[in-house]
């Protein structure tokens, strides 16, 4: 068996301060970064099975990414979900971070980084 391990790439302007921004404040942790003449180029930072990839290499990129982020929350059920994208906004919240309440078909929650790059964290739908 083969599994696929996937890290989307968002593109930065500045990887230091995006590695600041996504560790400090949203709760990554940083995996590695790589430098080139004394600044970090690539790195990527982790939290839980979310790993993402923040490169300056391509400057005319920057800004333009958008991260769906679900979260598998065990036991399963519609509270449990709601609970955990709630205790994820607060969690920001009380990190300073802002965070918008958005829309893609049913409520999700939105995280801008320093750049424009998105973060849609959703909350379960509707019940029908």
């Amino acid at each position: 068996m083969v599994e696929w391990f996937a890290r989307p790439v968002l593109h930065v302007s500045n990887v230091d301060a995006s590695i600041r921004f996504y560790v400090d404040r949203l709760g990554f942790t940083l995996e590695w970064r790589f430098e080139e003449a004394g600044q970090a180029s690539v790195a990527e930072v982790d939290r839980s099975d979310c790993a993402l990839i923040l490169s300056s290499q391509w400057p005319e990129k920057v800004g333009k990414g958008l991260m769906f982020v679900a979260m598998n929350v065990t036991p399963h059920s519609r509270d449990a979900e709601i609970a955990a994208v709630d205790a994820l906004r607060a969690e920001f919240e009380g990190r300073g971070v802002e965070v918008r309440d958005g829309n893609w078909g049913y409520k999700i929650l939105v995280i801008d980084d320093p750049d424009g790059n998105q973060l849609f964290f959703p909350y379960p739908n509707e019940p029908k």
